[in-house]
């Protein structure tokens, strides 16, 4: 048990200001760019998804009207119809 006793304490390091540990203007304008680029990226992805929507929105309408010109009416229990 003597050589627990015998461990020194350790001392903080001196010399470390605010301007050395901070991220500055450059971080935060690294950042400002990485927000705008996400958000511009959701709204993209956004956009996408509404489109391949209403493509599918269009095909379903127009294979309902073929069905309905041929005669044929939706099956019951068809999951793409219910």
């Amino acid at each position: 048990m003597l050589w627990l006793a015998a461990t020194p304490t350790p001392t903080p390091t001196p010399g470390l200001s605010a301007e050395q540990v901070t991220p500055g203007i450059e971080g935060f304008l690294v950042m400002a760019l990485i927000a705008v680029v996400i958000v511009l990226l959701g709204i993209a992805m956004l956009r996408r998804v509404r489109r391949a929507q209403y493509r599918v929105d269009v095909r379903e309408q127009l294979d309902a009207e073929e069905a309905a010109a041929r005669g044929e009416g939706p099956t019951p229990g068809d999951p793409a119809k219910d």
